[in-house]
């Protein structure tokens, strides 16, 4: 039986589908997962040689690329479902190769691969690549259809990209209870500016962009269908407005922290910890009630303006640029974070 599943990774939100059917299986198997990730040599191009001269800091922001960023997001994933994992990025632009290298060398004994993708790993998930993978490999592999390759796709991609905006946070989360716990063990200060990164895509992201979605299309197509939920939607409307109050209390806090090191960090951490334990509980609740309850009610036309309003298409507070922004911060968050955040120190 399996025991190592070796799991690509692109950086299309549809990605999350792949990660989840990777860890649903590896929990049943009673296997580890290791996550992997092919980036192209940014410095190779002659738009990064040029950018190595011109802007150091911007070319070495492009070279960290957004690697980190989309494993921290797999890793939620095993992370609640209790699987083991790890993770792993290469620089290469041949991308079966770096796969087929990565697993072997990990002793991975499964190659669980999506049949679709689209940036990240340069052709990593479609056709030719998969077919060089299959070609070449000694290692067994299983194609998995993800979400975008089934029927009603405009129905599925929405609640994919709520999913991976979950996890966004959640990673975000666990990197604040992370700085928590070193502060706490190590008694060192920790990197102030990465919290007041941290509290930016919070302000921004979750607080500005990401809750109003939910109440101005996701809820409010859902009470238009059925009063079944309007309770359990009460109370996600109900915390999202305790949860900002609980941004303000953090962002305090940091402020506190900065200014008083040695007594400051007490404060902070019990603002992590009520932060971290609201958001949690209004994640779980959408996805244990909410979201079965919208793919059960909601209809293909609900699903079409859901899915343009979260691509940012409807509405100008929710433009494309200001998602790419959000991203772009998210993955500079992930790349100042110390490695073991999401990695080695959290394993189950």
């Amino acid at each position: 039986m399996y025991r190592h599943l070796m799991v690509p990774l692109d950086d299309s939100p549809l990605s999350a589908d792949s990660v989840a059917r990777a860890v649903e299986l590896a929990r049943a198997l009673g296997a580890r997962v290791t996550f992997f990730h092919a980036q192209a040599d940014y410095g190779a191009s002659s738009v990064g040689a040029l950018e190595r001269v011109m802007s150091p800091a911007a070319f070495n922001e492009h070279v960290a690329g957004e690697a980190r960023a989309i494993l921290a997001k797999a890793e939620v994933v095993a992370r609640v479902a209790g699987v083991a994992y790890d993770s792993a990025v290469m620089t290469s632009d041949r991308p079966y190769e770096a796969i087929l290298g990565a697993a072997e060398a990990r002793g991975c004994d499964l190659i669980f691969i999506a049949s679709h993708g689209h940036r990240g790993i340069k052709g990593l998930m479609l056709g030719s690549e998969t077919q060089k993978l299959l070609q070449h490999t000694t290692i067994p592999v299983l194609v998995s259809s993800v979400e975008s390759n089934l029927p009603s796709a405009e129905i599925r991609a929405p609640l994919a990209v709520i999913r991976d905006e979950h996890r966004s946070l959640a990673a975000v989360i666990h990197g604040l209870e992370y700085v928590v716990r070193q502060a706490r063990a190590g008694g060192t200060e920790p990197s102030f500016p990465l919290l007041r990164a941290m509290l930016r895509y919070i302000k921004v992201f979750p607080e500005a962009l990401h809750h109003p979605k939910e109440d101005a299309y996701l809820f409010r197509k859902l009470r238009a269908r059925t009063h079944e939920f309007d309770a359990t939607l009460d109370e996600l409307e109900r915390q999202h407005v305790v949860g900002h109050a609980h941004v303000t209390e953090l962002e305090e806090s940091i402020v506190a922290y900065e200014k008083d090191p040695a007594g400051g960090l007490a404060r902070f951490a019990a603002a992590v910890d009520r932060f971290a334990a609201s958001q949690i509980e209004h994640m779980m609740l959408e996805s244990k009630v909410i979201i079965p309850a919208a793919r059960a009610h909601l209809i293909e036309a609900d699903w079409l303006e859901i899915g343009d309003a979260f691509a940012g298409n409807l509405d100008p507070r929710f433009s494309v640029d200001n998602d790419e922004e959000f991203r772009q911060l998210f993955a500079q968050i992930m790349n100042l974070v110390p490695e073991p955040v999401v990695g080695q120190a959290e394993r189950a």
